[in-house]
Formats: structure tokens, C-alpha cells, sequence
């Protein structure tokens, strides 16, 4: 007798697609096709978006110490930044003459809101601006941190000066700018033209001129100043004085007034050329030449893979109208790395697609001949159609997947596509369970429609239960507030989706796909009685023996399981912590940096060195470096490094990741053994939100004298651990410095003042701005100065003359003496605090977290000795990753509540939904054992599959008891129905969990994705043996089910 449905008539979706069969098929052709189509016009990246949440404020102030600047400068500005609104960190450092702020904001800030904050900000200190002291320049700010420089060619030259070659630049960067999808252009190592007067002060003396005569003589000739006008009864005609710059010959021949009323022409005691600004800014090299780069940066969800192509077609358009001399090349190209990673993510999907077919072929199909007697290879033989049922769906839901991230505008990028594969082995399980049921109906004699229907009305509710526990798992990512949260959003929002969109295909349109395909079977005879064979076989039967062995010996089994379970908890403290991973990204950056007040010639000299070595080194394609600066942004997740004179960053190419690895831990001992004057730092590109050192401390407090001795015996702990490698502090050394102590008495009978001595002094030795040149669009500075010959040597200053107020001059030391002292070169704070980071790298193998936890409790013992006020914080990868994972742990007990609510609609009862909860964290015995086994550590993105692994684990338990209620409601005694109930549910329980479990294998590969599959993997596989023997017995024990004597045979 078939089943009846009950009397009311409740909506069954099934029914209805099979009784509009028209609109059924044209809705599954259209949404295949709609989803074809957006899968093309879906934006691809490299990085999902993410918020830069950053701004740097610079302000200088010329001639005052590094305490004076943080004393004067920052600290009030600072103080103003704290009343901005969501202000999170204010990170400064102070040099002499310079300050620069970092202002980070709340990571719980919304992407929108960010413009408005930087508006507050900027309004703020323009407000407070008349409060700094006088001769401050800015603040100038900056909040375009998000800008990522893609694409960054190099245009170098044979025989053109750098002003020629930026004429050529910009012209490059106009044809640039045209190129669809291209936000901005902007160059970089491009130096300032300055006109120079280099006159002798010696020479000046002897004529009885004097400096500032000559500088203002100057000033006055090429002011461009009103003439008025001449009103006429007809027009206007206005009054123009002739006279300014206009060729650097009309310089030569200016006519200079002596003091003796002689004159003299300004080519005869001067010599006057054009030059760069000197000392140079920023410098880029690229393959051993002095280079004009240009960063090309993308328009907000464009398609990086197109705008290469546009590019490329650019790119050969560009090279062929160049002049001879000139060669436009290559630096970094980010759409043939996206690309690659792009084509390996969908080969990778292909994979996952082909296993969960197989899965699903074998699994749903697999049957064996009645006939006895056959060979081995005969026995078994493989109906397709209940897998190919599966297999439509797959390529159905991914296309609506599509259409709808491209309606909520998700692009393709490393994050989603990862999700799309976690999806894939979730996607199939309501297929999968559906088609089972529908397979079995049919074996038992029912016609096609009707085990259709019956489909829905026995799995579609607690299936619906299941899959949005599922997608609650992932629900604490999407509402986290922090920078991971927005980097990683694509996880919830693709899974979800998918997941929801799996459970209409299987209700709506798998039934309509199997009454096509499947085939009903001929009904033998006892149909009823060959059903039941399905479950007796000698597999089963071992399978049900150890059902009920469980069940006997529950307490056993349960203490068992509680076992696994503390181990697990123990396993997962063994596992290493990280934050994000490394990249895939073949190139690697060397960082070198040198003490504190070095010249930038110094630096470029030692970079030469240094690029050279590096450009001799085996299977080295490029190599291109920053002089006194860091690289731009040309990849999103990367640290930066501001300019300043003391530093230049490499960016190494490598042959392949091979040798990218031997080159990371080659290049280390390299640096160290042939350039010992400099501090060298090998790093790979970074995953995720960037992060500085793996391994920093910071300590923080009010006086920065203690401080410095504070740090040093951080740095001293630091250095005694094995583990570490390179232990440097932010600080770095004091700078010389050359004090003029003045005679004042003496100076103020000679009329003399100390700003005149400043400015006597700072024109000497760095010259003057006399005014500007006019030439065409471009304003050059005229700059009046010394010959190198005597501003060279600390000496020269000695031989400086100075002019008193009688009209002569006389030797700068006859009223100052010069002494040779230190002061700090730069002093860092953090939120108004001095604050010292010591930071290191760590040996091959370990993990920055482990490290920082090994350190942990001997500085806390340090810092237990130290007078109050001193503190040491934990900074760097360990500190952004407990942001990322509070802001994450935040939404778990809405998933919790969420997830437990379902279960409550579900089961309607408390004890049963408890009992599937509690089977959640069963899991996690398997991650610790999966990622201890396979040495992968527990970063962030594993944090989130094991989060989401609960909900797909009491999927499974939700299936089970489900059964055994509707068992027990028809009327089979307890302990038959949890065991008979586990027989049953074996298949589609270990099915879709096998799906899943063998989707992921491609992806474990994946070195940012493959610790979160391993600790799937290995949690669903724990977890799947856990609920198929050990929830029967804690259903057991909670009811406290007794065995029933089975009525005798009658």
C-alpha cells in the first residue's frame, strides 16, 4: 500500500513543476543562459575590495629638532585627531624638521562613511592650524592609499636628460589616461628642474656684495607685478614692464649694483645652469637604468584581464611612435598574474565539478546484476541517469550563482572563486538527497510523478533546514565589521547564495529533470520484500551490528566520543596560528635600510651595489628598486613604505615559485655577508590586510630617554630567542648634528641676529629660492648657492661670511662656535604615547604567532619590573588577527541563536534540538588531526571553515533524528528506529558528506585556501563517523531507550 498524503492538499512546489512543464524548461534554459552571460561581465581582480581605512598628515617645520617637532607639531595635532569621529590609532613619528601622522579608523567603520571622516579631518585641523607655531608648512594630507598601481611600465633612455624624458612620459601617460577602465597614471622618479646661481662667497666679499643684496636684486628684476592700465574714452589698454626671466642667457646678463655703485654683469661672478633638484627625492631603477616609471591604476570594478589586453594593444601603439633612444618596458604585470590565477581557480573548479560527478554517478547508480555467477567486472553495473540528474543541477545553480553575484555586484577574484569551490561540495547535497529519495520510491513500485512528489513532501522541509544551517555557519563572516570581514565578505555571500539557490533547483527543478531521465523499474512480483533486500546486505549488516553495539554500550560510546573531542581541543593548541598566508605571487621584495640621517647619495650608491649582485644571481628575470623610498601599491594587501632618504625597496622577479622560495632563504645570509653597512629584509607578498613584521612588540610610555632603555632589553629578550631573525626596533640611531653656539653679546654690538645666521648658514649650504623661472606650463626655481667646492666639508662653514649691520661682512666663527653633538633622528608615538615597535622575523618553518606566544610570558615578567606608566603591547600579524577574529566572533551567537531556532521549527523540541547541537563541534577533532597530519597552520580563512563546518555537521545530525521521529510517529519501537534510521540515513548522510569532503581536494593545494579544505575535510570526514555511531547512542542515552522484547511470532 503506497503512502497517502494527508487530506489537506498543502502546497507542493514539485507537483507544480511537473504540472507546468513549459515554464519550468524555459526557465531552466533562460537562467543557464542569463547566467552564461553574467558570468562574462562579472569584474575580475586579483584582491576582493577592501576599505583603506588610513590617512597620512604631513606637516614640516624647517630647523626644529625631532622633540620640538612632536612636542610643537604633532602632539597638537593629534590631540585634534582623537575628537574625529570613529578614530581607532594615531601613529606618528617625529624627525627634525618633519612630522607624519598615521590616522587609522574604527575597522567597524562603514565603507561609505570613510569620505565623510576624511572631510571631518581635514576640517578639523584646518581649524586648529593657526594654533601651530610659526613657519610651519601644511599639513598636507593624504587618504589615496586604495590606489593600486596594477600595471607599471618603465621608460628609459639612451642619451635624452630627465627633463626630456618626462616630456615623453607624459605624453605616454595622456595616451595612457584613454585606455578604457584606467582611473589614473602617476609617475614616479621623475626630478625637479631647478635653475642654479652657484656664486663664490669669497668672491662676494672681495667685491664689498653681500648675499642678500644679490638675492634681492634678483627677487626685484622677475616679479611679476601690476603695471595698471590706461583708460582711453575707447578701450582699455594695459601696462606691461618688461624684464623677467625668460631665458636662462637673460640670467647670465642681469647687471648686479656694487657697493661702490659699480656694475657688474651676474654671468661674471656666477656660473648659472640648469639642474635637478639636489638632493634627489624618489629614484626608480629598473635592470641597472635610471627609469621614469608609470603606475597604471584600475577604475572600481573594472576587469583587470580586459584592461590588460587594452593595455597590450596600448602598450604597441606606444613603443612605435617612441624616438630612437627611448624604451618603454614592462615592470609589473598584475593582469597576466590574475589571469593565471583565474585559469588555475576554474581548472581547479572543473576538478571539484568532474570528482562530485563521479561521486554522484557511482554513488547513486552503482547497482548489481541479480544474476549469479558473474565475473567481477560484470557484477556491478552503473545506471547514469540518476547522476546525470546531479550533474544538470551543478552547472544550473552556478549560473544563477553568477547572475546573482553580478546583480550584487560580487567580482571574480581569489575570494569568491575559493567560495565558489567550498560551495560546489555543498550545492549537490540537496540534489543528491532528492534524486536518493526519488531512486528508492521508484525501486519500491511508485510511478515517476508520484515519487516526485513524495520527494518533496518527505525531504524538502527538514532539507530546507538543513541548507540554511549551512549558510548560518557563514553568517558570522558576512556581518563582521573589520577589514578581514570586508576582505573575506565573498565566502558568506557566494556560499549562501549558492546554498539557497541549490535547494529551489532541488525541489523545483530536479523532480521535472527526473521524470525525463530516470527510468522507472519494471516491478518484480514482491516488490515490497526486493526494497528491503537494498538494506541486507552483508555491509549493512556489519553497519547495523555496530549501530546497535553503540546503542548497547551507550555511556561507553559517549565517554568515547567526549574523549575525541578533549583530544581535538588539545590537538588545536599544537597547531600552529597564523593570520593570512603568504601569496602565490612569484616576485619578492627586499627592503634595505640604513641608519638614521644617511645621505640619499650614500643610499643610491649602496643600491647600485646591491642591484647589481642581485642581477647576477641564477634565474633573476627583473629586477627594478625605489631609491629613498618604498614601491607604490602595485598589489593591495602590501605594507608601505613611505619616502624617506634612508631606505629603497627591491622588487625581484624570479624564473618560477621554485626559485622565489630558494631566493627567500638564500638572499637573507647574502645581504648580511657582502652589505653589512645596511639592515636587508627579504619578504614574499602578503595575503590579506597587510601587516609589517610577523613578530612585534611595542613598548609604550611617557619619557623617551627610558624608553630607549626600555626597548633595549625588549630587543635583548628578543634576540635570545632562537626563533627570531633580524630583531631591529622603529627608533633606529641619533643623528649627528652640528650646533652653533652664538656669543650673543658680540653679535648684537655687530647687529647681527641668529636668524640671520640660520639664513646665512642654510644658504651656504643648501642655497636659496631667488624666484621662479617661467618656461611654457612649468614654474623651474632659480636657487642661488655655494660651488660645491665650499659646502662641502664641515670646515666650510668657517670660511662663511656674514654681513653686519655696518655693510661689512666677517667670518661666520668670529661670533659663533660650532660644537658637534646628537639628538633622536626619529621618535614614533602611538595615540599621543612615545611608543618604540621591536620586531623581528622569524626562522623557517614557524609561524608569527607562536612565536609571539613563546615570548609572551618572559617580557611580562619584564614589564612587571618596570615603573608604572610602562607597558609592552602585543602589535603586528597577532594584533590585526584578533581584531579580524573578534570582529568575527561577534556574529556567533546570532548564528548560534539563529541556527538553534531552525532546529526548534524543525524538530519542535527542545531536547532534540539540543542533542543536534551539541554535535556541532564534533568536527573538531578531525581539523587538529587533518592539520597537524599535513603540517598546514590555522590561519583565518581556517578559522572560517571551521565556523561554517558546525552548520554542515548538524545537517547531518537534523537528517538523522528527523528519521528517527518519523519513525517512531509510524509506530516502530524506539530502539528499532534509531538503529534502523541510521541504516537507512547511511547513504545520503556519507554521500553528501563525501561530496563534500572530495570537492575540496583540489582546492587543499591552494596555499591560501588549503588550510581552511584540510580542516574541512578532516572534520567532516570525524564528524560523519561521529553522527552515524555515536548520535544513535546519545539519543539513546537522553531518552533512555530500553530494548523491547519483540513480540513473539504469531
Amino acid at each position: 500500500m503506497t503512502q497517502t498524503p494527508p487530506a489537506r492538499e498543502s502546497f507542493n512546489l514539485s507537483k507544480w513543476a511537473l504540472e507546468h512543464p513549459a515554464l519550468t524548461r524555459y526557465l531552466m534554459v533562460v537562467l543557464m543562459l542569463l547566467g552564461c552571460a553574467a558570468y562574462f561581465q562579472l569584474g575580475q581582480d586579483e584582491d576582493p575590495p577592501f576599505t583603506f581605512r588610513a590617512m597620512v598628515v604631513r606637516t614640516y617645520w624647517p630647523g626644529a629638532t625631532a622633540q620640538q617637532v612632536a612636542e610643537q607639531v604633532t602632539d597638537k595635532l593629534e590631540r585634534t585627531l582623537q575628537e574625529v569621529p570613529y578614530a581607532d590609532k594615531i601613529r606618528s613619528y617625529s624627525k627634525p624638521g618633519e612630522s607624519q601622522i598615521i590616522f587609522q579608523i574604527k575597522d567597524s567603520s562603514k565603507p561609505g562613511d570613510v569620505a565623510n571622516v576624511w572631510y571631518t579631518v581635514r576640517k578639523k585641523v584646518a581649524d586648529m592650524r593657526s594654533t601651530l607655531p610659526q613657519g610651519v608648512l601644511g599639513p598636507f594630507f593624504n587618504d589615496e592609499f586604495g590606489d593600486v598601481y596594477g600595471v607599471i611600465y618603465a621608460l628609459e633612455s639612451d642619451g635624452f636628460n630627465y627633463a626630456e624624458l618626462k616630456t615623453f612620459a607624459d605624453d605616454v601617460r595622456q595616451q595612457l589616461l584613454r585606455v578604457p577602465d584606467v582611473a589614473k597614471v602617476e609617475l614616479f622618479g621623475v626630478q625637479d628642474e631647478k635653475v642654479y646661481i652657484e656664486i663664490s662667497q669669497k668672491r662676494l666679499a672681495q667685491l664689498g656684495l653681500d648675499m642678500n643684496q644679490v638675492l634681492a636684486q634678483l627677487g626685484q628684476q622677475n616679479a611679476v607685478e601690476s603695471a595698471g592700465a590706461v583708460q582711453t574714452p575707447l578701450d582699455v589698454v594695459q601696462v606691461r614692464v618688461a624684464g623677467q626671466f625668460e631665458l636662462v642667457e637673460q640670467l647670465r646678463a642681469m647687471p648686479i649694483r656694487g657697493s661702490s655703485g659699480a656694475q657688474l654683469r651676474l654671468g661674471d661672478i656666477a656660473t648659472i645652469g640648469r639642474g635637478y633638484v639636489d638632493p634627489p627625492v624618489v629614484k626608480v631603477r629598473h635592470q641597472g637604468k635610471e627609469v621614469i616609471a608609470l603606475g597604471v591604476s584600475m577604475a572600481k570594478g573594472g576587469d583587470i584581464i580586459r584592461l590588460g589586453e587594452s593595455l597590450k594593444t596600448a602598450f604597441g601603439k606606444i613603443e612605435t611612435g617612441l624616438p630612437a633612444g627611448i624604451k618603454l618596458s614592462q615592470i609589473q604585470d598584475q593582469p597576466r598574474a590574475v589571469a593565471s590565477s583565474v585559469n588555475e581557480f576554474v581548472s581547479t573548479l572543473i576538478e571539484a565539478v568532474v570528482i562530485v560527478l563521479a561521486v554522484s554517478f557511482i554513488a547513486l547508480g552503482l547497482h548489481k546484476r541479480p544474476e549469479p555467477g558473474l565475473p567481477l567486472w560484470r557484477r556491478y553495473y552503473i545506471d547514469v541517469r540518476p547522476g546525470l540528474v546531479v550533474g544538470i543541477t551543478i552547472p544550473l545553480v552556478l549560473a544563477v550563482t553568477f547572475l546573482a553575484m553580478n546583480y550584487w555586484g560580487i567580482g571574480l577574484h581569489k575570494i569568491s572563486l575559493g567560495s565558489l569551490i567550498i560551495a560546489l561540495g555543498l550545492l549537490v547535497d540537496d540534489a543528491i538527497i532528492a534524486v536518493e529519495m526519488m531512486v528508492r520510491k521508484m525501486e519500491e513500485g511508485y510511478d515517476k510523478v508520484r515519487a516526485a512528489t513524495f520527494a518533496y513532501e518527505v525531504t524538502a522541509m527538514p532539507m530546507l533546514t538543513g541548507t540554511l544551517i549551512t549558510a548560518a555557519g557563514f553568517l558570522p563572516i558576512g556581518m563582521a565589521k573589520s577589514t578581514v570581514g570586508e576582505y573575506t565578505y565573498a565566502i558568506f555571500a557566494v556560499t549562501v547564495i549558492a546554498l539557497v539557490l541549490s535547494w529551489l533547483v532541488s525541489v523545483y527543478f530536479v523532480p521535472y529533470l527526473g521524470t525525463l531521465l530516470l527510468k522507472a523499474k519494471p516491478l518484480p512480483a514482491n516488490g515490497e520484500a526486493a526494497h528491503h533486500e537494498h538494506f541486507d546486505t552483508p555491509f549493512y549488516r556489519a553497519f547495523r551490528g555496530a549501530v546497535n553495539w553503540c546503542v548497547q554500550h551507550r555511556w561507553l560510546t559517549i565517554g568515547a566520543t567526549v574523549l575525541v573531542f578533549a583530544l581535538g581541543i588539545l590537538g588545536m593548541g599544537k597547531v600552529q596560528q597564523q593570520f593570512f598566508p603568504d601569496s602565490s605571487r612569484p616576485e619578492v621584495l627586499v627592503d634595505i635600510w640604513f641608519p638614521e640621517g644617511t645621505s640619499f647619495a650614500a643610499n643610491e650608491e649602496v643600491v647600485k651595489r646591491v642591484e647589481k649582485r642581485l642581477r647576477d644571481e641564477e634565474g633573476v628575470v627583473d629586477v627594478s628598486v625605489w631609491v629613498g623610498s618604498g614601491v607604490p601599491r602595485f598589489y593591495l594587501p602590501l605594507d608601505q613604505v613611505f619616502p624617506q632618504a634612508n631606505v629603497s625597496q627591491f622588487i625581484i622577479i624570479p624564473r618560477d615559485l621554485k626559485l622565489r622560495e630558494s631566493l627567500r632563504i638564500k638572499l637573507p645570509a647574502l645581504l648580511a655577508q657582502e652589505f653589512p653597512e645596511v639592515r636587508g629584509r627579504v619578504k614574499l607578498l602578503p595575503n590579506g590586510p597587510p601587516v609589517p613584521y610577523p613578530v612585534q612588540f611595542r613598548v609604550v610610555g611617557p619619557d623617551p630617554a627610558q624608553l630607549r632603555a626600555r626597548a633595549d632589553e625588549v630587543k635583548a629578550v628578543m634576540r635570545q630567542s632562537p626563533n627570531t631573525r633580524g630583531v631591529n626596533d622603529n627608533w633606529n640611531e641619533s643623528v649627528k648634528v652640528l650646533r652653533l653656539e652664538v656669543d650673543q653679546s658680540k653679535a648684537r654690538a655687530l647687529g647681527v641676529t641668529s636668524q640671520s645666521i640660520a639664513q646665512a648658514s642654510k644658504t651656504i649650504l643648501a642655497g636659496a629660492n631667488v624666484g621662479q623661472f617661467r618656461e611654457g606650463d612649468r614654474l623651474i626655481d632659480i636657487v642661488l648657492r655655494q660651488p660645491l667646492d665650499e659646502r662641502n666639508a664641515i670646515t666650510d662653514l668657517a670660511n662663511a661670511y656674514l654681513p653686519t649691520a655696518s655693510g661689512k661682512s666677517i667670518p661666520l666663527t668670529q661670533i659663533t662656535k660650532p660644537t658637534l653633538s646628537w639628538e633622536p633622528g626619529v621618535m614614533w608615538r602611538e595615540n599621543r604615547d612615545y611608543a618604540i615597535t621591536v620586531q623581528g622575523d622569524i626562522i623557517e618553518g614557524l609561524q608569527g604567532a607562536t612565536v609571539s606566544a613563546q615570548l609572551l610570558p618572559e617580557l611580562k615578567a619584564l614589564e612587571a619590573k618596570w615603573p608604572q606608566g610602562y607597558a609592552i603591547q602585543v602589535a603586528g600579524a597577532v594584533e590585526e588577527s584578533s581584531k579580524g577574529s573578534s570582529s568575527i566572533s561577534a556574529g556567533i551567537p546570532i548564528m548560534l541563536f539563529l541556527t538553534f531556532t531552525l532546529l526548534m521549527l524543525q524538530l519542535q523540541s527542545f531536547s532534540r534540538a539540543m542533542l543536534v547541537f551539541i554535535t556541532g563541534p564534533l568536527g573538531i577533532a578531525g581539523v587538529a588531526g587533518a592539520l597537524l597530519l599535513l603540517n598546514r597552520p590555522f590561519g583565518f580563512v581556517a578559522l572560517l571553515g571551521v565556523i561554517a563546518l558546525m552548520g554542515m555537521i548538524q545537517r547531518n545530525s537534523v537528517i538523522l533524528i528527523d528519521q528517527i521521529e518519523q519513525d517512531r510517529a509510524r509506530g516502530v519501537p524506539a530502539w528499532d528506529a534509531i538503529v534502523e534510521s541510521a541504516v537507512r540515513r547511511l547513504r545520503p548522510i556519507v554521500l553528501t558528506a563525501a561530496a563534500a569532503v572530495l570537492a575540496m581536494i583540489p582546492l587543499s593545494r591552494s596555499v591560501f585556501w588549503g588550510p581552511m579544505a584540510v580542516a574541512i575535510m578532516g572534520g567532516l570526514i570525524v564528524a560523519t563517523v561521529l553522527t552515524l555511531l555515536a548520535l544513535p547512542a546519545m539519543y539513546a542515552a537522553w531518552f533512555r531507550v530500553k530494548r523491547e522484547e519483540a513480540p513473539a511470532p504469531g
